[in-house]
């Protein structure tokens, strides 16, 4: 039985050394206006930013994941995949927001980046835990785009990995609301906390 979702303030949560911050694909194409817009996707990026400065504050790290497509990416329907081209390697659209504010000490994970292989979860075909544990870091906190796709995957991914994960629910936006209610009730149930600003401090 799916437990009941509760979403508790940041600050509950008391930030300690063993947490970090994953910022997930805030692109340009996935903003308002770009190749695969997510609705209000923009809405993200003020909470984010506010994210960033509490972990910064306390001197915990930022991982900054982005699809990096190549040109003939499978996801791409002109291969047969599902999704228009976007975050093609290089572009503009595949440019982070520029209203993240990222500290230069950011560490930039790469996704997707070969044409055969596809790469939802910041996890997918890279080092991230391996580097993760290296840092010391027990505890994600998750926001970015989308809900239902790389959000989810990226949650799912860490919980498997055996970190615990706080999806940050004022700091993800979903391609589909419906389908995004699901991905957050889903991440929940799996054994992800839901953490909100709350009052800025």
């Amino acid at each position: 039985m799916e437990r009941q979702a509760e979403t508790r303030r940041l600050d509950d949560f008391q930030l300690r050394t063993g947490d970090a911050l994953i910022v997930v694909d805030v692109q340009n194409d996935f903003l308002p206006g770009g190749k695969l817009a997510v609705t209000a996707g923009d809405e993200v990026v003020p909470a984010l930013n506010e994210y960033q400065r509490r972990f910064v504050s306390r001197g915990l790290p930022i991982f900054a994941t982005r699809d990096w497509h190549p040109t003939d990416h499978c996801s791409f329907t002109q291969r047969g995949g599902r999704w228009p081209a976007h975050c093609v390697a290089g572009t503009p659209g595949a440019e982070f927001a520029a209203g993240l504010l990222l500290p230069a000490a950011a560490v930039v994970i790469s996704k997707a980046t070969l044409p055969e292989a596809e790469a939802y979860s910041a996890f997918a075909g890279g080092d991230l835990a391996q580097r993760l544990r290296r840092a010391g870091v027990g505890r994600l906190f998750v926001g970015g785009l989308a809900t239902d796709y790389c959000v989810l995957e990226t949650v799912r991914d860490g919980l498997a990995e055996g970190f615990a994960v706080v999806l940050l629910v004022d700091a993800v936006r979903a391609v589909s609301a419906d389908d995004g209610a699901r991905a957050v009730a889903q991440m929940s149930a799996l054994g992800a906390g839901l953490a909100c600003l709350g009052e800025a401090r």
